[in-house]
């Protein structure tokens, strides 16, 4: 059976499951329907049905339709990432609220049906919640995109009994240290643009991004702005942290979205810096199933001389950093800035697969001439 043959069956069961008030949340028509191409990481409302308006059979359906699209420690990683609402709970002392009764709730994740799996050819669905979106999109039986996929955590080192610490997305931090590290002192003049990173990844959560696109500011990337003086305390901590990093507009420009790649290309690495390359990218690729993680590689390796490499910041452990792969469609951000470099943002986009995007387009024409 195919993957979109399994996650077409597991969305049919979580459907059957529902009430009528569940589906009238949870369900949306496709493709018309704009929120399809809403996306968030901030525990903000994602849209849909909430696990905290699911029974808890519903809940293991929801994580069973998870795993159809993830591979196995990707599935591992986001079961730990929404656990982290716990700890990050007891790190803020157990006293953020957001408007809410508790703003740090690991039943605060959503699922979103677009289309219906048990008929059409074409359907999506997303899952979403602090530090986690995910948009796997199926078209004749075949999962066509899974991005945007973005993976937080926070905290992104935690201490556990013994001598290690829980890192869910060590990877993504540590072979992308490796690499700058393994650069020569030329290298790093090509590769690091700035000393200072942004406070955040400059895409956001924009549905589509556009030359000049600079990283939004904290009370932006939400479903609508807060009012008052929970704005004024969002705007407040984020010119805390612009100042803590020394953020100016200058760093804000040269970090600016650009559709020519920043950085140092991978051709100009030699063959052993272009595996440490290839090793980064695994962990961005190896979220998905492998029978999906297989047409992304190839993806991969038909644009690889094209990628480059960028990075700002502090090259040390402990210190903020951000770093960016982007070449040809594949867009690959990573940030490690706030709480003292310990609150990591990594998101796996394709600039003509997002949401289905390029493919979408055209199999909808092509139906449209027929």
């Amino acid at each position: 059976m195919s993957v979109a043959e399994t996650m077409a069956g597991a969305a049919t069961d979580l459907l059957e499951s529902f009430s009528v008030s569940q589906r009238e949340a949870a369900c949306w028509d496709f493709p018309s329907n704009a929120e399809r191409t809403q996306w968030f990481f901030t525990p903000t409302d994602h849209g849909g049905l909430s696990l905290d308006h699911m029974s808890s059979a519903q809940h293991r359906l929801v994580h069973r339709l998870l795993s159809t699209v993830l591979s196995v420690p990707g599935y591992m990683t986001a079961a730990n990432i929404m656990g982290r609402e716990n700890m990050l709970d007891h790190v803020e002392g157990f006293s953020v609220s957001f408007g809410r009764e508790r703003g740090r709730d690991p039943m605060l994740y959503f699922v979103s049906i677009f289309g219906d799996p048990s008929t059409d050819n074409t359907w999506s669905w997303r899952f979403g919640g602090h530090h986690l979106s995910i948009h796997p999109v199926v078209v004749d039986d075949q999962v066509i995109s899974t991005t945007p996929l973005f993976m937080g955590a926070d905290p992104a080192n935690a201490p556990l009994l013994g001598p290690h610490m829980d890192r869910p997305l060590a990877g993504a931090e540590d072979y992308g240290r490796e690499l700058i590290h393994a650069l020569t002192d030329d290298q790093q003049s090509h590769a690091v643009i700035s000393l200072v990173p942004p406070v955040d990844i400059v895409g956001a959560n924009r549905t589509t991004l556009s030359e000049g696109d600079q990283a939004l500011t904290l009370p932006e990337v939400w479903r609508g702005r807060f009012e008052g003086e929970l704005d004024d305390l969002f705007a407040k901590m984020q010119a805390s942290a612009e100042k803590k990093l020394g953020l100016t507009p200058k760093h804000l420009e040269a970090l600016a979205f650009s559709r020519k790649p920043k950085g140092i290309a991978a051709r100009e690495l030699r063959a052993d810096q272009q595996a440490l390359l290839r090793k980064l990218l695994g962990v961005y690729v190896g979220r998905i199933h492998d029978d999906l993680a297989e047409s992304q590689w190839a993806r991969v390796d038909e644009r690889f001389d094209e990628l480059h490499f960028l990075w700002a910041g502090s090259v040390a452990p402990g210190e903020p950093h951000y770093y960016r792969i982007q070449g040809g469609d594949l867009f690959v951000e990573y940030d490690n800035t706030a709480r003292d470099a310990n609150h990591l943002h990594s998101v796996w986009r394709d600039l003509s697969l997002d949401f289905g995007g390029d493919p979408l387009a055209e199999h909808y024409a092509h139906d449209h001439q027929h």
